[in-house]
């Protein structure tokens, strides 16, 4: 599993925690997006399936991949950042740094010689949290997003305090490569929280706009577009919740606008952002008591 390494908002610059996804090479070795943190990340503005990929060389069998491109979401201002990564040396020595664990730890500590703080090291570090999933991807061996940007303490803790996890088995993410597979990954991540019977109700074609996700006690809107989610759309599932008596959730792959981070807060609707590796990352506090607590 790779370490938790602190990311800059290139937008707010707050801190926050990040974690690498391991990925499983065909040989079976764990395979790590080998992150060049002597450079700062970029928002992600306008998401293409194509630009949202990188090539990560096996350091064990040399084989070359693509892989969703790191992705974190910041605590504070709600922006999506890409986090960047050390481009393949032409000489097929690894992913100009090894493309695995080994790798990621040369990058960690270029970073740290550049002037990047530890990880967890001093305020506003990030913290060393890992995220609502665990070591373990679509196939057990290993692969994971990690949402330490909610500050470093585990979600839902009042006052910053750690609180315990919840005893549920690591979430298993499913690459996002379709709009489809963004809401297939959100109704995966709602069964895992401990919501049952969770369904479409109905066949429309995806991802022409937001989807619908029902269960019983639930009403939750998948956005899978390239968009942000806006006022209207919170204010939306929040209504239909409202009709159903129903607890509203809303997922998205382009994060949400400041006008829907703040009403989302004012009405306690809990707000997760997907990134292509398919783990779900709470955005606001309603998503952190709902992770920490469950259905």
């Amino acid at each position: 599993m790779a370490e938790t390494v602190p990311v800059p908002c290139p937008a707010c610059l707050r801190e926050n925690g990040y974690t690498p996804p391991v990925f499983p090479c065909a040989c079976g070795s764990p395979v790590v997006p080998p992150l060049d943190l002597t450079r700062a990340a970029q928002p992600l503005t306008h998401r293409t399936w194509v630009d949202t990929w990188v090539a990560v060389r096996c350091g064990n069998c040399g084989r070359e991949s693509e892989w969703p491109a790191p992705e974190v979401g910041c605590g504070g201002c709600g922006t999506v950042s890409l986090v960047p990564v050390r481009p393949l040396r032409a000489d097929g020595g690894g992913a100009d740094g090894a493309g695995g664990v080994d790798g990621m730890a040369e990058g960690m500590a270029e970073g740290m010689a550049a002037g990047s703080p530890a990880p967890g090291a001093g305020p506003g570090a990030g913290g060393a949290m890992a995220g609502p999933g665990g070591p373990d991807g679509p196939d057990g061996q290993g692969g994971q997003s990690g949402t330490g940007g909610r500050g470093g303490t585990a979600p839902g803790a009042p006052g910053g305090t750690p609180s315990l996890p919840v005893p549920r088995p690591a979430f298993r993410p499913v690459t996002i490569r379709t709009g489809r597979d963004a809401v297939a990954t959100a109704a995966l991540y709602l069964r895992w929280l401990g919501f049952r019977d969770v369904r479409q109700p109905d066949a429309r074609p995806l991802p022409s706009a937001a989807v619908d996700l029902r269960a019983p006690g639930l009403v939750a809107q998948v956005d899978p577009t390239t968009s942000p989610a806006g006022l209207r759309a919170v204010e939306c599932v929040w209504l239909n919740g409202l009709t159903a008596s129903a607890t509203s959730v809303y997922f998205a792959l382009a994060g949400y606008t400041d006008e829907a981070r703040a009403r989302a807060d004012e009405l306690g609707i809990p707000l997760f952002v997907m990134d292509l590796t398919g783990m779900p990352q709470p955005m606001n506090d309603p998503a952190d008591v709902l992770y920490a607590t469950g259905a």
